[in-house]
């Protein structure tokens, strides 16, 4: 009998807990639409953003996302710039540099908000306080038009890049514009120091912006090897029939985590809130893993056949408040050495 009341007992909690959580849900989405928009400040490649924007939008009709979309260091410069002047535009702010959201938070320009869910992500996609969570991952790679450069020929690791016959032929992104770069420049510099850096720009590499360009410069056939890029463009590429291959160096990979979070003075707060918890569901998250070729925090996400998982990687991972204590040093040091 007494197992009996404690059983009874027991699923009249979980009810009654699911009922709470079902009305504060319906609550938020109703606030949300009196909102009618959610502003998204992201670095997620334009194709992917809109995709995920558009999923929302679905779900919730009568709320729209308005998608601004640029690199990683120009979203913090934009935001710092807007709330100097006194604008308040941005509710979600979503970038590849987690040191930015070491810095936001700091200035207390965060709004503290847990997504549903988020407790069974692992410790590396949740900041201890609960202002900013890793939406995304990707991992650095390199990559070589298989039209151009035999599979024996290929550089197989970050080393083999600094192969002179390799002048001229190179492609890279750039730490000023991309914080997928950003990561993965510091992520080298702690394997080899800053002289592995000063060679490669020996071998005239050809600069560009967005951690997704060097990918499509390598599958145009405009350079045959891209020394970084996102995994992630280069998988999107190579399923589409790009003549691309994505090498994992031996030495490890880049790991970048890439932070969502609520900006403190978003203008339409419910619909942050419901778009951020929405991002977090595990059908958004295995979206990016199966369509976007991204890696998730999410334990249930199950991942593509044809692309390794992150446990079977060595991955090269960067402490956020370190690489916001270097992002100076990071954008003067690979100025002087590749000269833009």
């Amino acid at each position: 009998m007494t197992r009996m009341v404690s059983a009874l007992v027991a699923a009249v909690v979980i009810l009654g807990s699911a009922a709470v959580a079902a009305a504060q849900d319906a609550a938020l989405v109703e606030a949300a639409k009196k909102e009618g928009k959610v502003v998204w400040y992201t670095s997620l490649v334009l194709p992917s953003a809109e995709k995920v924007a558009k999923l929302f939008e679905a779900a919730y009709p009568g709320i729209r996302v308005d998608v601004n979309r640029t690199g990683s260091q120009r979203i913090l410069q934009k935001i710092l710039q807007e709330l100097q002047a006194g604008i308040k535009n941005a509710d979600v702010v979503h970038t590849s540099d987690a040191g930015h959201f070491v810095l936001l938070k700091d200035k207390k320009l965060l709004l503290r908000y847990l997504p549903q869910g988020i407790d069974k992500f692992p410790a590396g996609f949740k900041d201890k306080d609960g202002y900013y969570f890793g939406l995304r991952a990707t991992v650095n790679v390199i990559a070589y038009n298989t039209r151009a450069v035999a599979a024996a020929d290929a550089p197989k690791t970050w080393k083999d890049l600094l192969d002179a016959k390799w002048k001229g032929k190179l492609v890279t992104a750039h730490p000023g514009y991309s914080g997928v770069i950003s990561t993965h420049v510091l992520a080298l510099v702690h394997l080899f120091g800053w002289d592995y850096f000063k060679q490669l720009a020996q071998n005239k590499v050809m600069i560009t912006q967005s951690a997704a360009d060097p990918l499509t410069v390598v599958a145009s056939g405009e350079r045959p090897v891209a020394v970084n890029g996102g995994e992630y463009s280069a998988y999107q590429l190579k399923k589409k029939g790009s003549p691309i291959e994505i090498v994992y160096p031996k030495e490890g990979v880049p790991l970048v985590v890439s932070p969502t979070a609520i900006m403190a003075a978003a203008p339409h707060p419910s619909a942050a809130k419901l778009f951020t918890d929405f991002t977090f569901t595990r059908e958004i998250q295995q979206v990016m893993a199966d369509s976007e070729g991204l890696y998730t925090g999410h334990p249930e996400v199950k991942y593509p056949t044809d692309k390794p998982k992150m446990t079977e990687l060595k991955l090269l991972p960067v402490d956020p408040e370190e690489l916001e204590k270097r992002n100076e040093e990071i954008k003067k040091r690979f100025v002087e050495f590749f000269g833009a």
